[in-house]
C-alpha cells in the first residue's frame, strides 16, 4: 500500500494530466455528436456499435476496452499504465453524460452552430490528447493495437498501420450503424467533414500543445520537485 502511495506521490502531476487528458477527449466526443460531423475513427466504431447493441454508451465502452485490453495483454503489456484504465473505465461515461448535457442545451442546433461545435470539438480533443500523451503512463487499447503491429510484429510504418486500423473503424462503424436501421444518408454525421479534418489536424494541433503547454508543464514540475 505504501508502495502504491508512493508512486502516486511521485506521478502526480502525470496522473493528473492524464485524468484530464481522458476527461478533455471524452467532452470532445460529446461535442463532435452535437456537431454531427463526424467524429474520430475509433468513435466511428463507437458509434456504428452504440446504435446495434441496446445498452449504455459508457458500459458499452468499457466492455470493448477490455476486449481489446485482452488484446494487449498477451500481445505487449508495456503499452498499460494508470491512463490505459483511466480511459478504459471513465471516457465512455464521461461522453455519455457530457453529450446528454449538450444535447439539452443545444436540441436542435443550427449549421453554424455545429461548424463550431466540430471547431472546438477539435481544439479540445488536441489539447486532451497532448496532455494524456505527454504523461506518458500507457495508452489506449485502442491506440495499443497500432503500436504492437508496428514496433513489435514489425508489419509496417506506424503511420500507414494506423491509417489501416483507422480505416476498419470507420468502414466496420459505418456498416454497423446501417445494419442497425440507420439510411445511408446519416451516415456522414458518424464518418464525415469531422473525421477528415480531425484526421489531418490532430497531428500538427498535438504538437502545438505538446511544445507551448503540456511538455513546459511537466518540466516546471519536475524542477519544482528536485529544487
Amino acid at each position: 500500500m505504501s508502495g502504491l502511495l508512493n508512486y502516486i506521490r511521485s506521478q502526480k502531476t502525470r496522473i493528473i494530466m492524464s485524468f484530464a487528458g481522458v476527461f478533455m477527449g471524452a467532452v470532445s466526443v460529446g461535442i463532435f455528436k452535437i456537431a454531427s460531423f463526424g467524429v474520430d475513427p475509433f468513435q466511428t466504431l463507437m458509434a456504428g456499435l452504440d446504435a446495434m447493441i441496446p445498452i449504455e454508451f459508457g458500459t458499452l465502452y468499457v466492455i470493448v476496452n477490455v476486449v481489446l485490453l485482452t488484446f494487449s495483454l498477451i500481445a505487449d503489456r508495456r503499452n498499460i499504465g494508470i491512463a490505459t484504465f483511466i480511459n478504459l473505465f471513465l471516457l465512455g461515461y464521461i461522453t455519455q453524460f457530457a453529450y446528454s448535457i449538450f444535447r439539452k442545451m443545444l436540441p436542435n442546433p443550427s449549421v453554424p452552430v455545429r461548424v463550431v461545435c466540430m471547431i472546438v470539438g477539435i481544439v479540445v480533443i488536441c489539447f486532451g490528447a497532448s496532455l494524456y500523451m505527454t504523461a506518458n503512463l500507457g495508452v489506449s487499447t485502442y491506440d495499443a493495437i497500432s503500436i504492437v503491429m508496428a514496433y513489435k510484429w514489425h508489419w509496417g510504418k506506424f503511420k500507414f498501420i494506423r491509417i489501416g486500423t483507422d480505416l476498419v473503424c470507420v468502414i466496420s462503424g459505418c456498416i454497423i450503424f446501417v445494419l442497425a436501421g440507420n439510411p445511408i444518408e446519416k451516415i456522414p454525421t458518424i464518418a464525415g467533414v469531422g473525421t477528415i479534418i480531425t484526421a489531418f489536424f490532430m497531428g500538427p494541433l498535438i504538437d502545438f500543445f505538446n511544445e507551448k503547454f503540456s511538455k513546459p508543464l511537466l518540466e516546471k514540475k519536475n524542477d519544482l520537485q528536485k529544487s
